[in-house]
């Protein structure tokens, strides 16, 4: 075996991917606990259909920002420090979230949560790109999504037992509390976790070249390279930094014509169609979704918990594929399977007749129409959902690295405040199959998207990263 792959410097990879993911699983978590708060919300903040979405959607916000901002921040503090800081807004917005008597303070929580949630969605996959060798980088990364999605599956079955416990999710459950307080409770045990981790793992080796600090820098790749590799890999690195300048925004523009890059709109067009697909509608409203077919409430959450568990599965198969098939395939197979399932899911949707002032399927399209949502969940899971997210991390050369995610992270919670925002009001003038039917179109464009614009960044290293 060559020295390189030792056991014992793979599986020290392996946990410090493992504990940077974590940040990956509190993003799910918080992503997905409002999904079952969402009768909560509006029976305590007495909030009508846009309220509610805005409540829904907040968080995004911060998601927002904190994307943006945190390229910029860890190119000058760190990608690890950026990952504490976002462990601390971790905790104080899963407390705050559940003691908020109004919907402004609830807001204000969610936003900072939302910003935890948006560091992470980058830095994550950042620090894992740069400290993972190119031969499993794909693998590592996409420990990120199982992360993210381990998080929605946890925080759903965590929703579906706190509300059989206390009958529902604004029954009163623990020491006077109702139950939708408490779920968001749940969350302060693994963000705990996540802070302790994050104080045994080391700084990007990367990013301490990146300022000078040369000497850690070579103490990290001894760790995480076969001691023969170091020297070279530390070359690279320098050579890499010192070809370029100080990290700047104005990197996403090309010097000669002053237009934005072609790569740096397809880290747009990537982060933007991942949610114009309509993903997070089934993470934050499945429940309403299944309820507003006919399901009870205790149903609806069994089924977002079913559909936990197949995202799990379909990330399971990306890990085993991404570094063998490459990241391209992935994506337009993904696309392909996500158009057709959303598409039936609109057809079985357009079926169901109203009765008594909700919507009601026969059997069969019932379960045609749980049995696509599963399909669409399980396609998604296995392309875009954790591809996306690896190839932000490795897509950009070293220079614009930070300013790329910055733009397409804000970009991409952007679009995730759009169609969170919007399903209500799509819901209410539209229907289900009018809703879903828009999302079947964007998987469809997607295709085109990918096949057209979409470079393979299989095995290349990140200092082999081109502009074009």
């Amino acid at each position: 075996m060559p020295q390189d792959r030792s056991p014992q410097r793979t599986a020290y990879i392996f946990i410090i991917c493992c504990v940077a993911a974590i940040g990956g699983f509190l993003f799910g978590f918080d992503s997905g606990v409002i999904n079952g708060t969402v009768d909560g919300l509006q029976e305590s903040f007495n909030s009508d259909s846009v309220g509610t979405g805005f409540n829904v959607a907040s968080m995004l916000l911060g998601c927002a920002v904190g994307a943006f901002f945190a390229g910029r921040l860890a190119d000058r503090y760190g990608r690890r420090t950026l990952l504490i800081v976002s462990a601390v807004l971790f905790l104080v917005s899963a407390w705050g979230s559940g003691v908020a008597d109004g919907s402004l303070e609830f807001v204000i929580y969610r936003v900072l949560g939302g910003m935890a949630v948006g560091a992470a969605s980058v830095m994550t996959p950042a620090y894992i790109s740069e400290v993972a060798p190119s031969r499993y980088r794909g693998r590592l990364a996409t420990i990120q999504q199982v992360a993210i999605i381990g998080g929605l599956f946890v925080s759903f079955l965590s929703n579906y037992f706190l509300s059989g416990i206390a009958g529902s999710s604004v029954s009163e459950l623990w020491l006077g509390q109702a139950a939708w307080r408490w779920m968001f409770w749940m969350e302060l045990l693994p963000a705990a976790v996540f802070l302790v981790a994050l104080m045994f793992i080391p700084e990007s080796p990367r990013y301490l070249v990146s300022v000078g600090k040369t000497a850690r820098a070579e103490r990290v790749l001894s760790l995480v390279s076969a001691s023969d590799r170091v020297t070279t890999k530390l070359a690279n690195i320098e050579a890499s930094l010192e070809r370029d300048r100080k990290p700047s925004l104005r990197d996403v523009l090309d010097p000669v014509s002053g237009k934005v890059r072609n790569l740096m709109w397809v880290g747009v067009g990537l982060a933007v169609f991942q949610q114009l697909v309509g993903i997070n509608v089934v993470f934050y409203y499945g429940a309403v979704l299944w309820q507003s077919v006919g399901f009870s409430e205790s149903d609806a959450l069994l089924i977002n918990v079913i559909s936990g568990a197949v995202s799990i599965g379909a990330c399971l198969v990306a890990i085993a594929l991404i570094d063998k098939i490459g990241r391209k395939p992935l994506l337009w197979g993904g696309s392909v399977g996500m158009a057709l399932t959303l598409s039936m899911m609109a057809y079985a949707f357009a079926s169901a007749d109203m009765v008594d002032g909700g919507l009601e399927m026969s059997d069969h399209m019932g379960t045609m129409a749980l049995l696509s949502a599963n399909a669409y969940v399980l396609f998604f899971n296995v392309s875009w959902g954790p591809v996306m997210w690896v190839m932000l991390g490795e897509m950009f050369p070293n220079q614009m690295r930070g300013s790329g995610l910055a733009i397409s992270g804000l970009c991409q919670w952007i679009a995730n405040f759009g169609i969170t925002m919007t399903f209500p009001i799509l819901l209410a003038s539209v229907g289900l199959a009018g809703a879903y039917g828009f999302y079947a179109l964007c998987a469809a464009l997607s295709i085109l998207f990918v096949v057209k614009f979409v470079r393979e960044t299989n095995g290349k290293e990140l200092e082999e990263m081109a502009y074009e």
